[in-house]
This record gives C-alpha cells, sequence and structure tokens, in this order.
C-alpha cells in the first residue's frame, strides 16, 4: 500500500470543525506556520475562523513583549500567523475573574481584563498553568478551512480544557494518537515525505 492509498481510507474529519475544537495537521504539511501543528479553534462560524497553534514555542516570554514592566516570566507561544505582533491568551480563570473572557469550551475562555490578570499574576492569586499566552493567531476566510479540511490538510478532533493547557515537544505526536492506532502510525511518518 502506497501513502495516497494510506491516506484515502482514513477519515480525517474525525467531527466538524467548530469552536472549542482542534485542527491536527498532516504530518507532511510543508508550511513552517502550521509543520505539526494543533490548533484549537477560538472561532468558527460563516465569517471565518480563528485559533491558536498550541505547541509552538518561541523562544520568548511575556515579559519581553509587553511595553510596560510587568513580571509575567511565563512561555510565549507562537499563535500563528496573523496579528504576531498582538498578546492573546487563553486560560482556565472564567470571567467572574477575568470580566470580558469569551467561552472555548467547558472550563476554557480566552481573552479579558489583562490588568487583573497581571494583578493576579504578580499577587499569587493563579497559577501559572492557569494561563497560556500567544503572540498572533491562525485565520481562515469563510470557506477556507473546509476547503483544507477537504484536502486532507487538518484532523478535526474533540477536545478538552486540561489537553489545551499542556505544553510538550510532542505535543502533535501525542495528539494523533488519541485517534487511534492509524493516526498514531502516522507519528512515525518523516515530515519530508520524500525520506519515506
Amino acid at each position: 500500500m502506497n501513502l495516497d492509498q494510506f491516506f484515502e481510507q482514513i477519515n480525517f474529519e474525525q467531527t466538524a470543525p467548530a469552536k472549542g475544537k482542534v485542527l491536527i495537521s498532516e504530518p507532511f504539511m510543508q508550511d513552517p506556520n502550521f509543520a505539526r501543528s494543533v490548533i484549537l479553534l477560538t472561532e468558527h462560524s460563516d465569517e471565518g475562523t480563528m485559533g491558536f497553534v498550541l505547541n509552538h514555542a518561541s523562544e520568548m516570554h511575556v515579559e519581553d513583549v509587553l511595553m510596560e514592566e510587568k513580571d509575567i516570566d511565563a512561555p510565549l507561544y507562537f499563535g500563528g500567523p496573523v496579528g504576531d505582533n498582538q498578546l492573546f491568551y487563553i486560560h482556565t480563570l472564567g470571567p467572574d475573574m477575568l470580566p470580558g473572557s469569551l467561552p472555548i469550551l467547558d472550563g476554557l475562555w480566552w481573552g479579558g481584563d489583562f490588568d487583573k490578570l497581571i494583578f493576579y499574576w504578580q499577587n499569587d492569586m493563579m497559577r501559572p498553568d492557569q494561563v497560556r499566552f500567544f503572540a498572533g493567531y491562525s485565520g481562515w476566510a469563510p470557506e477556507q478551512l473546509a476547503g483544507e479540511i477537504k484536502e486532507r490538510s487538518w484532523i478535526v478532533s474533540d477536545f478538552t480544557a486540561e489537553l489545551a493547557m499542556q505544553g510538550s515537544h510532542d505535543y502533535w505526536s501525542k495528539m494523533m494518537s488519541r485517534l487511534g492506532s492509524q493516526f498514531k502510525l502516522m507519528t512515525q511518518f518523516p515530515e519530508d515525505p520524500s525520506l519515506n
């Protein structure tokens, strides 16, 4: 069986894309912004789709990019190529602690009152693992994502707040392995298909 035949027998669209689902890139994606990436969808509608790459850590920390002197020594992830000069964050604190937070899925939100977030962080009123920061976001125009899924660029999967707050160097492989044995097999493929 060749690779094309292997891919033909797999159902890439495990579930329909929606807010709170994740996109897991196919193993040979060549776009460096999305190679072996896991993207949490924060918005999905007829107007387009938005999300954050969860597993592409940058070499910077949040305090390196804030204009004012803020002591937030937290990893900064590359959320995507759009608006990469903007800071975004997801969290488990909720709208009671951070007014203006937008729901993503059960127990997980994004955005909200940044001044309060800084206050909680600097006064040890929250745990560092309750928030993740991103430079930029990933975005798709209406119908663009549907076309990429049809082309088997992305696998759509269910997700949880607990998984969203984790980060590791083998995150993509772990997320693929959750989908079953055929997807786990894909984690063994080289990133360059010509090496296979």
